[in-house]
């Protein structure tokens, strides 16, 4: 209130001398927004406030920082800034029988922008009132001000009056809105070579990469982008591809939608547009223009019948009169645009007593040590949301004289409005190809993507995401040799298959199956769909069971075989997260989401999933390496560090004038180690079928991989084992140190590109802990599961290792506390909701309207959270 109260205005008369001589010392900091600076005059930096608000928003005339009357003087104490610019909104609804337009008191409409939008136009009228504020002494200038104030500040002044809002000017940044149409769409070539892509499984043609993946529609080749492009691994093999060939367009695979799909020419070097891609898809079988679309909310852009008509309805709790909760954590999020996978997640975050602590805890430290530009500071603005969000500031009941009016005029309006999360949405999705686009996104994925920022963000302070890091133990099997490898992997989520086969109520669903085609058959409308039940325990179930290992190599044969692989909790964490996957593609590549009921308990015991390592009686596998592909240019680098495999010329000569081709005998030869023709032969015979069976033979880095966990006779079992040692070789090829390699890739899951982060962030240690890792590794440690079998809450590294990854082990044992589901046809479309349990009782979260659950659909979630029970 300090700010107002010192209300001293210019008395009237003339005062242009004496306003220029206050001006005098601060021209220097005034300036005029040049292109490219946002100006932030809708909603503060650290809060919420805005100029509606009722100490309206003070814009700082140096930097364009907009900050709330609570904020803006440690902006001041940190910078020195002393000018800025108050804007205040007052707004006023029209008395019955007022004027249908909203009238406009002040000349200067400095509030283009998106606030209360739930503000109908012909019910409120408003001011807008600006003035400058000169601190310390808050001595105030009212605006428009032209005879009495120096010409560069009334430029300054009307600069950023007329300027557009910060998040305005930034959306047409997003991939839709900037890229343009490739010159090559139009007159794009396709070969007629018979290419059809299959909806899944693929891989690149000239490794083994199954990530960003790119089709070249020109010919139909599948290959790996660059490795640090788009924040995920690859080769550089398409582009490769394109210097061979010439072919310009290629698309990245996983981001077909109904909506298009992500477009780079390699000529142009630069993402495009292609107007075309349905017809160019089509070519090599992927067909778009029957895949179902759907937008936020539930309004269908087809004529076509919802498939899941009651989904909608069910998730949202609709047709109940829900009863609207207000108050600490009973704050919404504005929907900004397909932006709900965004709020769910959040919600769920800034519910867990981790995020919090680490955010709205600490929150005077996080702003007070805030850098000079805090929109673009990650624990500010999760800070200043988990505050939002916890403080009921922005979730306050109506006044009773309110509600008697509203039953007096016999109408109801929602005093809801929520909070709206555009500043964090903007700092966390830059540079993300999916997430800074106004699509609707995967809420799983984005919740991955935020557990990986809060990671990056914490290095050297508490990491709030440890509450769901945990160990999987996989137990790898040779079929034909019966030996077996343990490894151990960090993940943060379980996801669960959806068995149709073990559906409860298979024989309904067979009759509506027979239903469905007479009523096709005699053009009859469809009879009212039954959904399948599955049990809970059947989910669990195919999750445990062995899983074929795609183009495994067994290192006992040193061939390619058959082999299987089970996964087990090797750590619980604090908090589990679920997915269900309901999504899947059809052969014609229509997104498809099981239409199924799973009946989620609300209490969960996993401790039988528990890991057990290596047992009485197993062998393990030998610790060789595979033969290594490395990119072109690495393998240029790397040179001088390969070796010519020895390979028995004789015996290929043998197999070859048995009509085999000759590529094929050299590598049966290679790979069953000169061990003679006979053995080679059969190697032939089991790998004649594989698509490169006669392609050369690649020569393999023979690399000294250094000592690994793999030496010991127990190392298969250990954390510690090496990473793929083309992914250290990448890594050392630029100038890293081998042993910092290795610590960043096991720190990442092998990640490449968060790899070469982690590295950046984290200096070499000293000799001395590099000396105790490096023990770590080469020697056995009899004690790697003793603290992870001891069932201890809040366990670290299970191993005893400090380096290693951090876990909060404990009992198997968990409640649910909330889940988020989805409407709609496709991740990339409809609506996803919330509901999370606090003080005992179910809160639905849908968007800004948060209300009590009256029946909250635990069987329809997409993504389900449990918190551990304690011990007792």
């Amino acid at each position: 209130n300090s700010i107002l109260s010192c209300d001293r205005r210019c008395p009237g008369g003339s005062m242009a001398a004496d306003l220029g001589e206050l001006l005098v010392p601060y021209m220097p900091t005034i300036r005029v927004p040049r292109t490219g600076d946002r100006v932030f005059k809708s909603e503060c930096a650290f809060s919420f406030d805005s100029p509606e608000s009722e100490g309206g928003l003070y814009v700082c005339m140096n930097t364009f920082l907009g900050f709330g009357r609570e904020h803006v003087e440690r902006h001041y104490r940190k910078t020195g800034q002393s000018v800025y610019m108050h804007l205040k909104r007052h707004v006023k609804e029209v008395p019955a029988g007022g004027g249908a337009i909203p009238r406009r008191r002040n000349g200067k409409v400095f509030l283009d922008l998106e606030l209360n939008r739930d503000f109908n136009g012909e019910d409120y009228e408003y001011e807008d009132e600006a003035k400058l504020v000169i601190f310390p002494d808050h001595f105030e200038i009212p605006l428009p001000n032209i005879e009495e104030l120096p010409a560069l500040v009334t430029i300054a002044c009307d600069a950023v009056l007329n300027a557009p809002s910060a998040y305005k000017k930034q959306e047409p940044e997003s991939w839709e809105e900037e890229i343009q149409v490739s010159r090559h769409a139009r007159s794009l070539r396709q070969l007629d070579n018979g290419v059809r892509i299959p909806p899944s499984g693929w891989k690149c043609q000239k490794c083994e990469m199954r990530e960003n993946l790119w089709l070249n529609l020109t010919d139909g080749a599948v290959l790996c982008g660059k490795w640090f492009f788009d924040g995920s691994g690859g080769n550089g093999h398409a582009l490769e591809h394109y210097r061979e060939t010439n072919y310009p367009l290629a698309v990245k695979l996983d981001t077909i939608t109904p909506d298009g799909a992500d477009i780079y020419s390699f000529e142009e070097e630069e993402a495009v547009l292609d107007p075309h891609v349905s017809e160019h898809l089509s070519h090599f079988g992927i067909d778009m223009l029957q895949m179902q679309k759907g937008t936020e909310n539930g309004h269908h852009t087809d004529n076509k019948p919802r498939p899941r008509v009651s989904e909608w309805e069910v998730i949202q709790e609709s047709g109940m009169k829900l009863k609207e909760v207000y108050g600490s954590g009973y704050t919404g999020i504005k929907n900004l645009g397909s932006s709900c996978y965004l709020s769910t997640v959040m919600q769920v975050l800034f519910s867990i007593p981790d995020f919090q602590r680490m955010y709205v805890g600490n929150l005077q430290r996080i702003f007070d040590y805030s850098p000079l530009d805090p929109t673009q500071d990650f624990a500010t603005q999760m800070a200043k949301l988990g505050h939002g969000l916890l403080s009921g500031q922005y979730s306050k009941p109506p006044m009773k004289s309110e509600l008697i009016e509203q039953v007096m005029k016999e109408e109801y309006k929602h005093q809801q409005k929520g909070i709206s999360a555009r500043m964090l949405k903007a700092l966390v999705s830059r540079g993300h190809l999916e997430f800074s686009s106004n699509r609707q996104q995967d809420a799983h994925e984005f919740l991955l993507h935020m557990i990986n920022l809060v990671e990056r963000n914490s290095a050297g302070s508490e990491n709030p995401s440890d509450v769901f890091r945990f160990l999987v133990e996989e137990r790898v099997q040779c079929c034909q040799t019966r030996r077996v490898r343990y490894t151990q992997r960090v993940d943060y989520c379980i996801q669960l298959p959806a068995p149709f086969e073990a559906a409860s109520n298979r024989e309904e669903l067979l009759a509506y199956e027979v239903k469905r085609k007479e009523a096709e058959e005699n053009m009859r409308p469809p009879p009212e769909p039954v959904r399948a039940r599955i049990p809970f325990t059947a989910c669990l179930q195919a999750f445990t069971e062995p899983e074929n290992v795609p183009d495994f190599w067994s290192s006992a044969l040193q061939a390619k075989s058959a082999g299987v692989k089970t996964s087990r909790f090797a750590s619980f964490p604090e908090y589990l997260v679920v997915q269900i996957k309901k999504f899947t593609f059809g052969v014609d590549w229509v997104p498809k989401k099981l239409d199924v009921v799973i009946d989620v308990p609300d209490f969960l015991d996993l401790n039988r999933l528990r890991a057990t390592g290596l047992q009485a009686g197993e062998e393990e596998l030998p610790d060789l390496m595979p033969p290594i592909v490395l990119p072109e240019d690495t393998r240029g680098m790397l040179n001088q560090l390969l070796k010519t495999p020895e390979i028995d010329e004789a015996a290929v000569m043998q197999l070859a004038e048995m009509g085999f081709p000759l590529e094929a005998c050299r590598k049966a030869v290679y790979y069953t180690g000169n061990m003679g023709p006979e053995m080679a032969f059969n190697w032939i015979i089991a790998h004649m079928e594989e698509p490169d069976f006669a392609e050369p033979l690649t020569l393999p880095s023979m690399i000294d991989p250094g000592p690994s966990a793999g030496d010991s006779p127990t190392g298969a079992a250990l954390l510690g084992n090496s990473p793929p040692e083309e992914s250290i070789a990448i890594l050392t090829s630029m100038g890293f140190p081998r042993t910092h390699s290795i610590h960043a890739l096991k720190a990442t899951n092998n990640n490449l590109e968060r790899a070469l982060d982690w590295i950046f962030t984290h200096p070499e240690e000293e000799e001395e802990s590099d000396a105790l890792s490096d023990m770590a590794d080469t020697e056995p440690n009899d004690n790697a599961f003793s603290n992870a079998n001891s069932h201890s809450d809040s366990t670290l590294s299970p191993d005893g290792d400090a380096s290693g990854p951090r876990v909060k082990d404990g009992p198997g044992r968990y409640e649910l506390f909330a889940f988020i589901s989805h409407m709609g046809a496709s991740t990339m479309s409809g609506h996803y909701v919330c509901h999370i349990k606090k003080e005992g009782r179910w809160v639905i979260y849908n968007d800004h309207k948060v209300c009590l659950s009256e029946r909250p659909p635990k069987d329809l979630g997409y993504v389900y959270f449990y918190h551990r029970l304690s011990s007792s």
